[in-house]
Order: structure tokens, then C-alpha cells, then sequence
């Protein structure tokens, strides 16, 4: 089996750890690579690999980090089919369900094919600007559409299989899967939805009309959104990916039928919800 090992950055411990975890899998006689243009890169004497190369060489991606870090492997290996295992070094992790103390059970299970699987949907973000030709990423979290100037409020014409929605004036816009209900869109108010559905959110940032709600649309239908204001807005995927959108420029976002395979642990998603969000806890 070979394992691919994304590590975050900034954090003075993840290099030890990760040199533990893969000394772990390499005495079981599993082969270690690292993205070597991401993080702290390899360990002294391991071997490593640009990112955009890793998906086709490896059979699993570990992620040591929080969300962005898991977010990041996403984007390097899903469309290889390869599944991705998230170890949390952060504090909330709704996409990095394992602590350290269980990283070496988990891994060790994922060599032996006793961790369970499931798809997550993700979404293809498509910028089509007035000036240049279109432009696509990925998204496993959303596509976050807001204003470039403070101050200066996102007129947002958003439409669905051809029909309209609404015309959103706000701070911005944002289009999540449910896998991204539990990021920014549970921040910005919106619903958490379980992440084995098939569905949009769009959720309106300080929308200036109040009854502007949250809204979950069925992915099939897709979304488009319109900057029909006369400011520039940005666009921004899944937090490393961001375009400026001029007036005029429009913003498709459909399902792509590709999914992302994530390890998840057995309990369910209802008992990481309790988890995280502390759901039930009697406060003094």
C-alpha cells in the first residue's frame, strides 16, 4: 500500500508527528511519499513529490492538519480516486475527524481495509468573465462570492435551471455543498445539512433585506450568479483559489459527477455534530 502524506504548515509539531506516523506504516513494509510544495515537505530522508503529481502514485492521502490542510488534499487526489484520511492537529476539524491519539489505529486499519468509506459531492466553480476565457475549479467546501471594497454592498442575480431566484444585495454569496454547511456557511447562519445528500446552499452574507434567506436547492438544477452591481467582487474556492468578478461576469456552479472518497469514523455524523458543537452540554 502507499501512502501519501500532506502536512501542515505553521505548526512546530506536525514534522515530528508526521515522521512518527510514517515510520509507523513503513515497519508494517507500506511504501511513504510527501508533497514536497506543501507545508514542511518530507522528513529527513524520506521521499517526496510536487502535489500535482502525488494522486496518480499513491493508494491513500493522509492529511496531518486542520481543514485547509484536508481541503488541500482534496483538491490533489480526488480526481484520482484515491481516499483521503484527515488526522486533526487543529480544534474544531469537522473534515479531519481523527484525533492524534487515534491516527495510529487509523492508519493502520486504512492499510488493512478495515476503515469504513463514503463519497462526499463536491461542486465544479466555472468563472465566465466578460474578458478572458472561462476558468474552473473544484470545490469540496463552496465558492464564497463577495465584495472587494469594504462598504460596498454585491448586487448578486442568482438563477436556477434558468429560473430566477433573486437578486441578492449583501456583502457576498455563498454556495456550499453539505460537506461545506458546517464551514463559513454555519458561520454566516446558514443550515447544516447531512453530507449524503445531494444539494446547494446558497446563503446571503448581512444580506441588506432581511427576509433574504438561506436557501438548499437541488445540485441537479445547478446554480448561476450574475454580478449585475457596478463594483468588482472576488470569487474564492475552497480557500485557495480566488478571481476577481467584474461587473457582467458570471459565476456557474454545478455538480461534478466525480466525488471525493473520504475515511470516516464509526460513529455517525449526528455524534460529531454533538462533538464539535458542544449540541446537548448543560452550560453553569
Amino acid at each position: 500500500m502507499r501512502f501519501g502524506f500532506l502536512v501542515r504548515a505553521g505548526n512546530p509539531e506536525a514534522p515530528r508527528l508526521a515522521g512518527e506516523f510514517a515510520g509507523l506504516l513503513r515497519a508494517r513494509g507500506e511504501e511513504v511519499l510527501f508533497v514536497a510544495d506543501y507545508g514542511p515537505g518530507a522528513p529527513p530522508g524520506l521521499p517526496s513529490v510536487p502535489g500535482a503529481d502525488i494522486g496518480g502514485r499513491i493508494d491513500i492521502m493522509v492529511a496531518l492538519g486542520g481543514d485547509g490542510t484536508f481541503l488541500y488534499g482534496a483538491n490533489l487526489v480526488a480526481d484520482h480516486d484515491v481516499p483521503l484520511l484527515g488526522l486533526n492537529l487543529g480544534s474544531l476539524g469537522f473534515l479531519t475527524p481523527y484525533t492524534l491519539e487515534e491516527a495510529g489505529v487509523a492508519l493502520t486499519d486504512a492499510a488493512l481495509g478495515r476503515l469504513p468509506m463514503e463519497e462526499r459531492m463536491r461542486l465544479l466553480v466555472t468563472l465566465r468573465a466578460k474578458d478572458r476565457p472561462p476558468e474552473s475549479q473544484a470545490a469540496l467546501n463552496e465558492t464564497v462570492i463577495n465584495q472587494r471594497e469594504v462598504g460596498r454592498l454585491m448586487d448578486l442575480q442568482a438563477s436556477t435551471n434558468g429560473d430566477l431566484i433573486t437578486n441578492y444585495k449583501a456583502d457576498g454569496l455563498i454556495l456550499s455543498t453539505p460537506t461545506g454547511s458546517t464551514a463559513y456557511n454555519l458561520s454566516a447562519g446558514g443550515p447544516i445539512l447531512s453530507p449524503d445528500l445531494d444539494a446547494i446552499v446558497l446563503t446571503p452574507i448581512c444580506p441588506h433585506t432581511l427576509s433574504n434567506r438561506p436557501l438548499v436547492v437541488h445540485a441537479d438544477l445547478g446554480v448561476n450568479v450574475a454580478n449585475v452591481s457596478p463594483y468588482h467582487g472576488v470569487v474564492n474556492v475552497d480557500g485557495h483559489w480566488s478571481r476577481e468578478m467584474a461587473p457582467g461576469d458570471v459565476v456557474e456552479v454545478r455538480r461534478l459527477e466525480r466525488r471525493l472518497r473520504v475515511f470516516r469514523p464509526g460513529h455517525s455524523f449526528f455524534k460529531i455534530l454533538r462533538q464539535k458543537l458542544s449540541w446537548g452540554e448543560r452550560k453553569a
